[in-house]
């Protein structure tokens, strides 16, 4: 059995729109811990690692393992009717493959949302042994890559000293974007040595997509090698990783 209730479905609304922005299916899984999910997008340059702990639920009731297999843009689109104020359940029904989820608030509604079958691997966390580590409020991020996005298609990012920046280039000119410890925006930062590498500017931008201005983010850079992207949707931890494109000499 599996019966799951939320207070808040507005925040959990936003952590599908966040996964479901890069994923289009994937599985859940309900265990002793909470509720997870780990999954790549459909071109496999990125992943997406979501939790959400025992703790943040209202009422939690797991027996054992179970793996539920969601189209996840249809989860999103009954996830946007649901109210600011609403509490969210979610119930398995194994026996018609079903996600029951219900909002509870000025009324009572309820959607039978059918599984199905996802076939997938267990996905191994990238370990990557990262050269800078940032904390900055999202807004911060969120519009350099705004700015980018005026020049190019892609982005690199890098750290140099004590600065974070953003560089984009193109023959519609060039955006060079930089963000010193001693702004408040750029609340922490730690590094070995220089680094940089360069993404595609749409998948950062969808990555961010779910956090408010002022969210944590942290950043966790090296040269040439997959970017981190970590914060928090209420009590849920989101993981991004994203792989670089490396350019040809």
């Amino acid at each position: 059995m599996i019966s799951l209730v939320l207070d808040n479905a507005a925040e959990f609304k936003r952590c599908i729109d966040a996964i479901a922005v890069l994923i289009d299916e994937a599985e859940f899984v309900v265990d002793e811990n909470g509720l997870s999910l780990k999954a790549t997008d459909p071109s496999q340059i990125s992943m997406v690692d979501f939790s959400l702990p025992k703790t943040a639920f209202k009422s939690f009731k797991a027996d054992g393992v179970a793996k539920i297999g969601l189209d996840l843009d249809y989860l999103a689109q009954v996830m946007a009717r649901s109210k600011s104020s609403d509490e969210l359940s979610l119930e398995l029904d194994e026996e018609n493959s079903r996600l029951l989820a219900g909002f509870k608030g000025a009324s009572k509604r309820s959607f039978s949302i059918p599984l199905i079958d996802v076939s997938s691997a267990d996905l191994p966390t990238p370990k990557l042994d990262f050269e800078a580590e940032l904390k900055m409020a999202a807004g911060v991020l969120q519009d350099g890559l705004k700015d980018a996005l005026l020049i190019s298609t892609h982005v690199m990012v890098g750290v140099k000293g004590e600065r974070f920046s953003l560089r984009a280039s193109s023959s519609k000119g060039e955006l060079k974007s930089e963000t010193s410890k001693e702004e408040k925006g750029l609340l922490s930062l730690k590094s070995r040595n220089d680094c940089q590498a360069m993404f595609p500017l749409d998948y950062l931008s969808d990555m961010l997509k779910a956090a408010s201005s002022d969210t944590e983010v942290n950043l966790f850079i090296r040269s040439n090698a997959p970017v981190k992207i970590n914060y928090k949707i209420g009590q849920a931890d989101l993981t991004y990783f994203l792989a670089p494109r490396i350019e040809s000499d």
